[in-house]
């Protein structure tokens, strides 16, 4: 089984769906995905608080669950890493002990505010962000652990700060950079200005109606992640569940309940 660092040194298009316990990690070990990505957002939704009440140890144990039966590896989204630069050595010491092979740290304010779901963020400065990943780069025992940078000023300063903040965290030592960003024309510009492997969410659908197509990406040298947490969510709140398999041209719908007066708000896919 390749590692993820592996993987992201290929020229190939890696897709990892959101997994949440042991079963998804199966499934998507079965339906020949690469690796899989455990989100903060989602397993928050899924236990009814938000992703601020969840603890590094609590996303260890699940990690622990899903690598007992399944053998992918798996990306932890860290959200802003669980406390200032100094706190990074325990939470790399932890992620590492926990077997993950990835973590993914954001400038996102601590405790992670209420607000980040519904598309407004709280963002900490450049200077401490990057201190963290110093932080984080200086704690790695494990080579092959990928740190991954992202930020999220996308949506609160625009593009250009969102690419400047970025720079900054690749310089800190960052393996992996990701901007909050779905607009194709974006995506395009991120993938020239930005040095490969890099990370986006995937279309909420997909690529098979979206502008940019996968060979876009790869061309572009990106490393993309393909987000089900937001259809995850759309399914407690009874709407259908779509599972892509990577090389099917359609997806396979899973029928759910039919929706109830519910409709998504621009921040209903953030994870």
């Amino acid at each position: 089984m390749p590692t993820l660092r592996d993987l992201i040194g290929r020229n190939d298009l890696v897709v990892a769906p959101v997994a949440l316990n042991p079963i998804m990690a199966r499934l998507a070990e079965q339906a020949g995905f690469k690796a899989i990505y455990l989100s903060g957002g989602s397993l928050g939704w899924v236990k009814c608080v938000t992703e601020a009440n969840l603890t590094l140890p609590e996303l260890a144990d699940v990690a622990v669950d899903m690598r007992t039966v399944c053998r992918l590896p798996i990306i932890l989204d860290a959200g802003g890493g669980w406390g200032d630069p100094a706190h990074m050595h325990r939470t790399i010491a932890l992620t590492e002990a926990a077997g993950f092979a990835a973590i993914e740290l954001e400038d996102q304010l601590l405790p992670r505010h209420f607000e980040h779901h519904v598309g407004i963020e709280n963002l900490v400065t450049l200077d401490l962000v990057v201190k963290k990943i110093e932080e984080a780069v200086a704690a790695r025992t494990d080579p092959n652990l990928v740190i991954i940078g992202r930020t999220n000023a996308r949506r609160a300063h625009g593009l250009d700060e969102a690419l400047r903040r970025a720079e900054a965290i690749k310089k800190a030592g960052a393996d992996m950079l990701f901007i909050h960003a779905r607009d194709p024309d974006e995506m395009r510009i991120i993938g020239e200005r930005l040095p490969a492997p890099l990370m986006c969410f995937a279309p909420p659908d997909g690529f098979a109606d979206f502008p940019l197509k996968q060979r876009d990406p790869r061309q572009a040298r990106l490393s993309h992640r393909r987000l089900l947490g937001h259809r995850l969510r759309r399914h407690a709140q009874g709407g259908e569940a779509i599972l892509r398999v990577p090389g099917e041209r359609h997806a396979r719908s899973v029928p759910r309940a039919r929706r109830r007066g519910s409709r998504d708000e621009g921040g209903a896919q953030d994870l």
